[in-house]
């Protein structure tokens, strides 16, 4: 028989819905039975691609006497982490302060007002030996003493539980001063991350390895800023090391989640949506600062995955690809030298395990991760081959390879769309669309955009999850931030200046929702939603941006065409308020050091006036948009068009006897319109490029 789960529309939360344990989802209904019947609740967070959350729900949740006991002694609760990142947010920090780590499944004990006394995160079913003097506990002793305590020691669980909770407060409110902002502050960040940085594999520290998207994200601004060698060495070292290693899917495209080593090479292989948008915008990026064709060719083939395995029929993009497929961790994604045999030709096979680095042994559990490791110029050199004919040697060779692993069983997906991670998405397509030149990018951008309006969305007020038909869950501060930052960016690439009033809207609703007015910054639930023990507010960049450190640019950029000063007042809070803080700590906060980075630098406001598909107007957009500029707006006024009333700075920019005209202005203040692609590349000091 299901449980409750079987409801939900949550992958994950279905998952679970023919367990033995009788699980609610998070709601009244819980919570009430939990006061009615006097039961500690037994709450579990993970979420779909989760490895270990498959394990224990094999080892615990699907074994009928733990199961049992469960039910009998604790109101269950189970949670999409990625549903509610409010709940995820709270007792994560509780779990980390009671045990000092954390991760997922998240395995934590409440009591019947939700407060938690007791914590962890995987367990075992029986004890474990870790090795001398170190033993996890197995799942079932933990739930028979908390059970005990819970009953025996009521006033000592209690008193617990107000001392953590009173903790989880000061944790998310506490009042931190305010400072100027400083633009020696990033080159500290700067000098902070190259004592960190791993010189010989890139990346920051040792195993296992995240890919650092905004932090390297920051160090393309130093590289714009400053010219800094050692931001260079930092960024190219790890975008190559990555590029060429097994966290990078190199027949199929797309980024795995981490490696659980210090070379990027062994997987954890669950693909999420958010780390392919940053780093397929990075990559993108990074090929306009350097020219190096590696990036641009991972750039490309992760927007292709995303297009291909990752986009609903309406539009939408996936939440994720399981780790897992037939019960084994990574078995779709290695191969063996006898399956390369049985898919290539002889020769094709000497070229393929030279160039994607096979060997007999394997290099993970007798298998290969395939990795590409060598350059292309010296493998190419080897076999006699112009470096050009490698490369379609090599194309030809991953269709085939693709099409033989398509035939294997494909890990699970899960098929939410979440608003703040499909925002991401948008925002990496409608930059890289125009980065590399792929019209295909903006539409995908577009759609996804109508997508989230039509289905997400009640004219200013945002929802968080959508399946199978249904939108759910009221929006978070990430949803908000993460979707008016690429609105800007989508009207950028297509001039639709109804992006920049959704944006002005869904801004004036953030404010109005999420705002602190007491020690600034943005909550992350809204005031209207549901009452929680504590409400949050997350500053720290781990695998996705903070909403403030992204509404302290994305703010900001929309001030600045629609000269909104409140909204740049309010960025500026953020980043005086966090930004001394950023720039010590700088690997948690890569995306709050852009958005510093922008209120530190020359930003130019760029109108051009005249009809987009002129060839002269296009000469002119060529120019904004051939050039890596981190610190721009960019407008466009059709002859025709009246968008001035919403994008202010389009008013009175007009052609210029007749003529498409640039007009470059900075802090309010504008030079000539200029009419030629030459004098608008000096304007923007780029004659030297």
């Amino acid at each position: 028989m299901s449980n409750r789960l079987i409801h939900e529309t949550s992958p994950y939360l279905r998952q679970h819905a023919d367990n033995p344990v009788d699980w609610y989802p998070w709601g009244e209904e819980a919570l009430e039975a939990a006061r009615t019947q006097d039961k500690p609740i037994l709450l579990s967070i993970g979420y779909a691609a989760c490895h270990w959350c498959h394990v224990m729900a094999h080892e615990s949740f699907e074994n009928p006497d733990t199961a049992a006991f469960m039910n009998e002694h604790y109101i269950n609760i189970k949670v999409d982490r990625e549903e509610r990142p409010d709940l995820d947010s709270i007792y994560m920090i509780a779990v980390q302060m009671l045990s000092g780590q954390g991760g997922w499944p998240m395995t934590m004990f409440l009591t019947p007002e939700g407060k938690p006394f007791f914590g962890g995160t995987y367990f075992p079913p029986e004890d474990r030996q870790l090795g001398p003097g170190q033993m996890m506990p197995g799942f079932w002793r933990i739930l028979q003493a908390v059970s005990t305590a819970f009953q025996t020691r009521r006033d000592d669980v209690e008193q617990s539980a107000d001392q953590l909770r009173g903790q989880l407060d000061v944790h998310f409110q506490t009042d931190i001063p305010v400072s100027t902002l400083d633009v020696e502050d990033l080159a500290v960040a700067e000098q902070a991350l190259y004592q960190e940085f791993d010189a010989a594999h890139g990346g920051f520290g040792g195993a296992p390895k995240f890919p650092p998207s905004m932090t390297l994200e920051f160090l393309l601004r130093r590289i714009y800023r400053t010219g800094s060698w050692r931001a260079r060495e930092m960024l190219t070292t790890t975008l190559k090391r990555m590029g060429r290693g097994g966290i990078f899917d190199q027949i199929g495209g797309g980024f795995h989640r981490y490696t659980v080593d210090d070379i990027w090479l062994v997987p954890h292989f669950e693909k999420m949506l958010y780390d392919n948008a940053l780093l397929s915008r990075l990559y993108a990026l990074a090929w306009q600062v350097t020219g190096d064709d590696l990036y641009q060719r991972v750039a490309n083939r992760t927007f292709d995955y995303i297009l291909r395995e990752m986009t609903s029929p309406e539009g939408g993009f996936y939440s994720s690809q399981d780790a897992d497929s037939e019960g084994v961790e990574g078995k779709f994604y290695v191969w063996t030298p006898d399956e390369f045999g049985a898919v290539l030709t002889p020769d094709e096979r000497t070229v393929a395990e030279r160039f994607f680095n096979v060997v007999a042994r394997g290099n993970f559990e007798g298998a290969n991760i395939l990795t590409a490791p060598s350059e292309p110029a010296q493998i190419a050199l080897e076999f006699g081959l112009s470096v050009s004919d490698l490369r379609d040697q090599i194309g030809a060779i991953r269709q085939k390879l693709y099409a033989a692993r398509s035939e294997r069983v494909w890990p699970s997906r899960d098929e939410k769309i979440l608003t703040g991670w499909n925002a991401l998405m948008l925002r990496a397509l409608a930059d890289g669309g125009v980065a590399l030149g792929r019209p295909d990018l903006i539409d995908a951008a577009t759609r996804n955009a109508h997508f989230i309006q039509d289905n997400l969305a009640d004219g200013a007020r945002l929802l968080r999850s959508y399946k199978d038909g249904r939108a759910q869950i009221d929006g978070y501060l990430e949803d908000y931030a993460n979707l008016i930052d690429p609105l800007i960016s989508l009207y950028e690439a297509t001039f639709d200046a109804g992006w920049i009033d959704w944006a002005v809207r869904l801004a004036d609703q953030m404010l109005a929702e999420f705002w602190d007015t007491e020690r600034g910054g943005f909550f992350e639930t809204a005031a209207s939603s549901e009452a929680l023990i504590t409400r949050p507010k997350e500053v720290f960049d781990s695998a996705t941006p903070s909403g403030n450190s992204v509404t302290g640019e994305a703010l900001m950029r929309l001030a600045l065409l629609t000269a909104r000063l409140d909204f740049q007042s309010r960025a500026r809070i953020i980043l005086e308020t966090y930004g001394k803080l950023a720039a010590k700590r700088p690997t948690g906060f890569g995306r709050m050091l852009t958005a510093y980075d922008f209120a530190m630098g020359d930003v130019h406001e760029i109108a051009i006036a005249g009809d987009p598909s002129a060839g002269e107007t296009q000469a002119l957009l060529g120019v904004v948009r051939g050039h890596y500029l981190p610190w721009k707006v960019v407008a466009l006024a059709r002859p025709d068009a009246t968008d001035g009333s919403i994008i202010p700075l389009l008013t009175d920019r007009t052609l210029v006897n007749g003529e498409p005209a640039a007009y470059v202005c900075q802090h309010y203040t504008c030079q000539l319109p200029v009419t030629t692609p030459e004098a608008l590349t000096e304007q923007l000091g780029l004659s030297d490029d």
